[in-house]
């Protein structure tokens, strides 16, 4: 993804950020927060965000400065529990692991027991089942509603 449609920046995206060609091929967009950008994964096994914090050229948390750390914590929190409301899940995961994908992003996943995989991670487990357009336009709305 680039940051730029002629001369004029996308809304949201910082200069010299560029969205990772994985997460962009991934995932949908579904708003801009203050430091990130929310994405929806295209997995309908669960119903699973991502926080793509717009600054260039990190990896790991503790390369953001302190207020951006306290500003995706902050933003995590708000998105889980959104998740948490809209889907009425009973459990909610988070996690930052850059082994794949080294582009810091955070993961937020709504979790029932007795979902695909339960109660193991969501990562390595089956083959991504994507949503139908009008199923995921739904859950996106529905997140943009609860936040």
């Amino acid at each position: 993804m680039t940051t730029r449609i002629g001369n004029a920046m996308l809304p949201g995206t910082k200069a010299g950020f560029e969205l990772d060609a994985r997460l962009d091929a991934d995932s949908e967009h579904v708003m801009w927060l203050g430091l990130c950008e929310l994405r929806a994964m295209d997995d309908s096994r669960w119903p699973w965000l991502v926080l793509i914090p717009q600054r260039p050229g990190i990896e790991e948390l503790h390369d953001l400065t302190p207020l951006d750390q306290a500003m995706l914590t902050f933003e995590t929190n708000l998105v889980a529990q959104a998740l948490k409301r809209a889907t009425a899940c009973s459990k909610i995961n988070s996690a930052a692991l850059g082994n794949v994908v080294r582009q810091l992003h955070v993961h937020v996943v709504a979790r029932n027991e007795g979902d695909a995989g339960w109660p193991g991670p969501v990562w390595g487990h089956g083959t991504r089942e994507p949503y139908r357009r009008s199923a995921l336009h739904q859950f996106t709305e529905a997140i943009r509603t609860a936040l």
